[in-house]
């Protein structure tokens, strides 16, 4: 098959065919690439499979996973491709890598946290888990789309509280909307602006090592 999108892959040490990992798929912000992410996700290297995927449109030094109209308010049919194509990228990786399939979990930030937040939705029981920084789940997403049973995800989601691209209110709306599906959400937010800071990190890479270990 071709494949979806471009991406760099980091595997454990020692890594063997033989054994099943949990596999992290790290989606990032507007204008940023995979590297972004795979850096933030570096403490986890010797336990997971990084799987960092780059969005195939560019946009300025960097690339993105779909355009928008306005701020918050994204072109839909490049949304509904993006989202298609990431279930098959992470299905296509799966098979490929040496992947446990009951721990597969899917990170994003900015952009890439309003897709991994989408395909917890549309995908269910097929990711163990998400972690969202700084996004929001679209309107469209919540009322148009089919959406699978999350009760048993373990999901994490934060905010900046100065976050001047989408303000900290989204942050606990989205919050909010999660914890109506699923009573295991952990919220958080944090000092910082549009970006993840230094505890913000700690607590995703905790909450991560710690989750992998859980049925």
């Amino acid at each position: 098959m071709s494949i979806p999108y471009e991406y760099s892959v980091v595997l454990p040490e020692g890594y063997t065919e033989g054994k099943r990992y949990p596999a992290l798929f790290a989606l990032h912000g507007k204008g940023s690439n995979e590297q972004d992410m795979l850096g933030l996700a570096e403490p986890l290297k010797n336990e997971f499979i990084l799987i960092g995927i780059r969005g195939d449109l560019p946009m300025g030094q960097g690339y993105q996973y779909y355009e928008l109209r306005s701020l918050g308010n994204p072109i839909r049919e490049m949304f509904d491709r993006a989202v298609g194509r990431l279930e098959a990228f992470i299905e296509y990786a799966a098979e490929k890598y040496a992947v446990d399939p009951a721990r597969r979990y899917v990170l994003g930030f900015s952009q890439g946290a309003i897709l991994a937040m989408t395909l917890a939705l549309t995908m269910g029981e097929r990711i163990k888990g998400i972690v969202a920084l700084n996004g929001y789940i679209s309107d469209f997403v919540k009322t148009e789309y089919p959406q699978r049973n999350i009760m048993n995800m373990s999901i994490f989601i934060s905010h900046g509280e100065f976050d001047p691209v989408f303000p900290v209110k989204i942050g606990y709306e989205t919050a909010a909307y999660f914890k109506n599906l699923n009573d295991r959400v952990i919220f958080k937010t944090y000092p910082s602006g549009h970006e993840v800071n230094g505890a913000n990190r700690r607590d995703v890479m905790n909450f991560l090592l710690e989750d992998r270990l859980t049925d």
